[in-house]
C-alpha cells in the first residue's frame, strides 16, 4: 500500500526526491515499453518478409509443377513432333527430284506456250537449299489474256508431278487502260512480271550438307 501511495503523491517536478522503489518501477516500466516497441516493429518487418516468401513459394509450387508437367509430356510430345518431322519428309517427297527439276521448268514453259502466252523472260535463278527442300526462283515475264493465265495455271495444277509455284514481287499490269469496272479492256492483255519460286525436294545426303553449310559459314566468320 505505501509503494501505490507513493505513486499517488508523485512530484512530478522533483524527480530526485521519488524513493528507490518507484524509480526501480519507472526505470523498468520504460525499459519494457522500449522492448516491447522493438519487439513489435522487428516482429513486424519479419512477417512481411514471411508473407513474401510465403507468396515467392506459392509462385515456385506453381512453376515447377509445369515443368513437372511438361516434362512427364515430353517423351510424347518428342515422338509427335518426329511424327510431323516424316509426315512433312513424305509430302516434300511428292516434289519433284533433282533430275526432275529440269525438265519441271521446261513443262512449265511448254504449258504457258500452250496456254496461249507470249514469254518475253523464263530466267531460273540458282538453287537456295533450306532444310529438306530446295527453292527455285524464276524470273519471267509473260503476257497474255485474264483466260490465258487462267488456262496456264489450271494446265500447271494439271502437270503429272506436284508442282507448287509461289510470287515473289511479281507485278500485274494492263498493256491497255483499266475498264470502268476495274476489270482489263476486252481483248486487252495483261502483263505478269517478276520472281515466281518452284520446289523441289532434297535427298537425305543434299539435307544433311545444307544443314552443314550454315555451320561452317558461322566457323569462317
Amino acid at each position: 500500500m505505501k509503494f501505490f501511495d507513493e505513486l499517488r503523491n508523485l512530484d512530478r517536478n522533483n524527480i530526485g526526491a521519488w524513493s528507490k522503489s518507484v524509480k526501480w518501477f519507472f526505470t523498468t516500466l520504460v525499459f519494457l515499453v522500449v522492448m516491447l516497441l522493438g519487439w513489435y516493429f522487428y516482429i513486424s518487418d519479419q512477417q512481411d518478409s514471411l508473407d513474401q516468401l510465403a507468396s515467392k513459394e506459392e509462385t515456385l509450387k506453381q512453376e515447377f509443377a509445369q515443368k513437372q508437367a511438361k516434362s512427364v509430356n515430353l517423351e510424347a510430345l518428342q515422338q509427335q513432333l518426329d511424327e510431323m518431322q516424316d509426315m512433312l519428309r513424305q509430302l516434300l517427297r511428292q516434289l519433284p527430284s533433282k533430275t526432275e527439276m529440269p525438265e519441271l521448268l521446261v513443262d512449265i514453259s511448254q504449258t504457258a506456250l500452250s496456254a496461249g502466252l507470249e514469254i518475253e523472260l523464263f530466267d531460273p535463278q540458282s538453287e537456295q537449299p533450306k532444310d529438306f527442300y530446295a527453292e527455285e526462283p524464276i524470273r519471267l515475264k509473260m503476257v497474255g489474256t485474264y483466260h490465258q493465265f487462267g488456262n496456264f495455271i489450271s494446265g500447271v495444277a494439271s502437270l503429272p508431278r506436284v508442282v507448287i509455284l509461289t510470287m515473289h514481287d511479281v507485278s500485274l499490269t494492263t498493256q491497255l487502260p483499266i475498264g470502268p469496272n476495274g476489270e482489263p479492256p476486252a481483248g486487252g492483255k495483261l502483263v505478269l512480271e517478276g520472281t515466281v519460286k518452284t520446289y523441289r525436294y532434297l535427298e537425305d545426303e543434299e539435307s544433311a550438307d545444307a544443314k552443314k553449310a550454315p555451320a561452317k559459314a558461322g566457323g569462317r566468320r
